[in-house]
């Protein structure tokens, strides 16, 4: 797996702004990756050091809209924790 198809996108919430405080970011990643994976991609796109990375799988939720049903689209995520002294600049404008 390329280093660019690992990351897929920052998870923005009210719980991950709080981590935030605490040098923590979560992202949305390729089901497939591994956390060594994870952190050489993390490290080498944003330059930054990694201390930890969490991952979790989140499991699709069935959903109703009417008489159709459905499920939501299932995805893995990860906290990375960075090492002291080192800051993230991506989301600060967001």
């Amino acid at each position: 797996m390329h280093l660019s198809e690992v990351i897929k996108k920052p998870l923005l919430t009210e719980k991950t702004y709080a981590l935030k405080a605490n040098n923590e970011f979560v992202f949305v990643v390729a089901k497939k990756a591994n956390k060594a994976q994870i952190k050489k991609a993390f490290e080498t796109i944003f330059a930054v050091e990694v201390e930890s990375v969490r991952t979790i799988n989140v499991n699709a939720k069935a959903k109703r809209m009417g008489k159709f049903e459905g499920k939501t689209s299932s995805y893995k995520k990860a906290f990375i924790k960075l090492k002291e002294g080192q800051k993230l600049d991506i989301l600060n404008d967001l």
